[in-house]
């Protein structure tokens, strides 16, 4: 049971009102934290607001509970470690809810009445004029302008002091770093970051594909970027601003909200719109209206419209609340839901061997569209939501946009119904080429990793043609696509069946508007081409897409086998493999271990004796080559250094055997190819290089490409890992570096530059 459901169990009647006050105020903050600050709420909006209106009537019935630290007191608080804060001039308030009713409760907007009445009685006028625009679905920060030039950007925080996020904000290019000639002298601008739907649904889908938990919406996703310490991990995520409210200011007077967006529109700072101004309460309940029907089309997420006074004396005369504005309200409309049957679950295979359920709907009316499937994303979800088939499950447009089913309504569940496995679904191979499917550890995904795989064969050519791959210059993306859609290709290795006119004639555009690919681009294709029949073993590894076997790993198989066939029948992997099971049986024959406790303790160190013999001699050949180390720790246990890794040694030997590895394999000999390793030996590849025994880490800008650092440490006996840890001996930092940098300083990891390491590898520093 959550958070959310413990607190609605337990109402009122079963509690006194203070007991059932501390438990609102501890599950909202609690809730706070989560949505703020770590970007993972538990709860849904709705639920949210349930718990917090709750608190406000019994906030208004017993007004002697409210402390300074009640969540109706105080904004969200949204600070994160490893930002430098910014005090804000002015406080970055919140704005105060009202809501939509359900029909059949009176007015659904009476609490719009009630708000535009208030502001009437307050100010002594029967139609004071207010603007009226969408309320976006984003993350709130403010941009400070001094002298015309942006000084800093930082979050609201606890609405007194912000994180500066300058950085990450300067990655959005809407937003102008120096303003025009006649720029107010100081000029802060309030608004909101977002995430487009269309580039959010990209995000998921690039994370679907990459294994990895789905975002659950686009404030999510945005909340989690702008507090990435990484900027290039931010830079790569499609974020947007938009303006619509003013703090500290200093420049030409401005008396009204008119004035305020014609700044905006002069300066080029991007302004929330449509932006509706009206005067009466008619006209305001119309405009509200209005903002509901438009916002479905701004192509990101609203969920309500905002509701403010012009006139900015108005609005100082009313001031405001310790967490909010008395001039302004947010009117948030209902969630457009409804119930539905999931018919089936069918299995889509992406362009990158991911497999993704689809939930197939009994088709049903939301938010003006026909709403019949739905991504469930993954097994995990699936499981998370106990979504079956036959179910009776609540669907919303996330975002107004995107479907997605909410919940299951379990007391409509069938009575034969079962739990949904994907992998049993699909008989635990690939609906398209038949291949094993796997998962790797950690991930949520079920993948299938058939190099072959006709599902996969445009994304496969476009990794396959990369520059640290094969480098096979203009053959990826589109034109890997074009190449497929035209039966041209079904796997990678068809590249090297094509002719320069087949390839000169392909048409990258559409039979309207056709584009040519041209013999000039042809043949520098086909150039590229011919020369990767050449390259060294390493890069073919990579390019292969081998699960795990990424450029490091590829550059340490190359190591230790002389070419591709030597890999395919490779004795030290096997041998790896039956070290590593011998060391875990060799570890459980411990006569110390509480498994084994009553055990005969003779014979437990008689077969340990006999074993780590047996393992020793095994080793033996492979240790003086320096390919591996077994060794006995301080425990009494024994310890194998496998270089590349179980994980990938056991990936590498599954794609070796598999049919499509097979495939490869022939194809690869009819055509002649077979790639050697130029840095094997026959005597071994123990290091004795100016790096020997060292491991680095590379990050930010560098002078040269990465991949070449690399070669470069491994051929000094080095080794060039991608994640900083306690054994990590250096990281190189370009500029920038980010959370590598960060995790480096706290692990106590020395951080040089590539001077430094060229200096190395000449051997003029030890």
């Amino acid at each position: 049971m959550d958070l959310f459901e413990f607190a609605a169990q337990n109402t009122p009647s079963q509690q006194s009102p203070l007991e059932r006050y501390k438990e609102l105020c501890a599950v909202i903050n609690h809730n706070n934290e989560l949505y703020y600050a770590q970007a993972t709420p538990e709860i849904t909006d709705a639920q949210y607001d349930a718990l917090y209106r709750e608190l406000e009537a019994l906030e208004a019935a017993h007004p002697e509970f409210i402390t300074p630290s009640s969540p109706t007191q105080r904004v969200g608080n949204d600070l994160t470690e490893g930002f430098r804060k910014v005090t804000h001039p002015r406080p970055m308030q919140s704005i105060d809810d009202i809501f939509e009713h359900k029909p059949g409760q009176g007015d659904t907007d009476a609490e719009l009445i009630d708000f535009y009445n208030r502001l009437c009685r307050s100010l002594g006028q029967d139609a004071p004029h207010v603007v009226i625009e969408p309320k976006i679905d984003g993350c709130a920060v403010t941009l400070m302008y001094r002298n015309g030039r942006l000084a800093y950007a930082a979050t609201r925080g606890d609405g007194t002091t912000g994180d500066d996020i300058t950085a990450n904000i300067l990655t959005i290019k809407s937003i102008p770093r120096q303003l025009p000639k006649d720029a107010p002298s100081v000029l802060e601008v309030r608004g909101e970051v977002y995430m487009p739907f269309a580039d959010f649904n990209r995000l998921n889908e690039q994370r679907d594909a990459e294994g990895l938990p789905a975002l659950a919406n686009p404030r999510n996703a945005t909340a989690g970027t702008i507090k990435l310490l990484d900027v290039e991990e931010v830079a790569a995520r499609p974020l947007a601003f938009l303006a619509h409210g003013i703090g500290e200011y200093e420049g030409e007077p401005m008396l009204t909200a008119d004035d305020f967006e014609a700044l905006l529109h002069r300066m080029g700072i991007p302004c929330n719109a449509p932006i509706i101004r009206a005067e009466g309460l008619a006209a305001v309940r119309q405009a509200v209206q209005d903002i509901n029907t438009l916002r479905h089309n701004l192509g990101y997420g609203t969920d309500g419209a905002v509701i403010k006074l012009s006139d900015f004396a108005l609005r100082e005369s009313l001031g405001s609340t310790a967490r909010a504005p008395r001039w302004a309200a947010a009117f948030k409309y209902l969630p457009e839901q409804k119930e539905t049957i999931l018919r089936a679950i069918t299995i889509q295979v992406g362009r990158t061997g991911v497999l993704t359920p689809v939930a197939e709907l009994e088709p049903v009316p939301l938010s003006g569209t026909t709403v019949s499937r739905a991504t469930l994303h993954n097994q995990d979800e699936i499981a998370r939501k106990d979504i079956r088939i036959g179910d009776t499950v609540l669907v919303e447009k996330s975002g107004e946009i995107i479907p997605a089913v909410v919940q299951v309504n379990k007391s409509k569940r069938p009575a034969d119904s079962q739990p949904y496995s994907l992998y049993d679904a699909v008989g635990g191979v690939c609906p398209c080429c038949g291949e094993p499917i796997s998962k790797e550890e950690g991930q949520v995904a079920w993948r299938c990793t058939n190099f072959t795989c006709t599902a996969q064969a445009a994304m496969r050519t476009t990794y396959f043609c990369k520059r640290e791959a094969l480098d096979i210059e203009n053959l990826g993306g589109t034109v890997a696509e074009a190449l497929v859609r035209n039966g041209y290709l079904s796997t990678p290795l068809d590249l090297f069946s094509l002719s320069l006119e087949k390839l000169a004639a392909l048409n990258l555009g559409t039979e309207e508007e056709p584009r040519r690919f041209g013999e000039k681009n042809a043949a520098k294709a086909l150039e590229a081409l011919n020369k990767a029949r050449t390259l060294p073993l390493e890069r073919w590894l990579t390019a292969f897409g081998i699960p795990t076997i990424g450029v490091t790993t590829s550059r340490e198989v190359a190591r230790y086998h002389r070419d591709l066939q030597h890999v395919v029948n490779s004795d030290y992997l096997r041998s790896l493999l039956e070290l590593e099971e011998g060391v875990i049986q060799y570890n459980t024959l411990n006569p110390k271990a509480r498994s084994n406790k009553g055990a005969d303790k003779e014979q437990l160190e008689n077969q340990r004796s006999a074993l780590k013999s047996e393992l020793q001699e095994k080793a033996r050949l492979f240790e003086e080559k320096g390919f591996l180390s077994l060794q006995a720790d301080g425990t009494n246990k024994l310890k194998l250094s496998n270089p590349l890794g179980s994980v990938s040694t056991r990936k590498l030997i599954a794609w070796a055997q598999s049919a499509a590895g097979h495939q490869v394999i022939s194809t690869l000999d009819i055509l002649g190819i077979n790639p050697t390793s130029p840095s094997y030996s026959e005597t071994g590849n123990k290091a004795n290089g100016a790096l020997s025994g060292l491991t680095f880490v590379l990050t930010g800008a560098l002078s040269r490409p990465r991949p070449e650092f690399e070669r470069l440490i491994t051929e000094a006996g080095g080794k060039a890992t991608g994640s900083v840890t306690g054994k990590t001996s250096y990281l190189v930092a370009g500029e920038g570096g980010g959370s590598k940098r960060d995790k480096a300083v706290k692990l106590n990891v020395p951080i040089i530059d590539e001077n430094t390491l060229l200096a190395m590898l000449k051997g003029e520093i030890s």
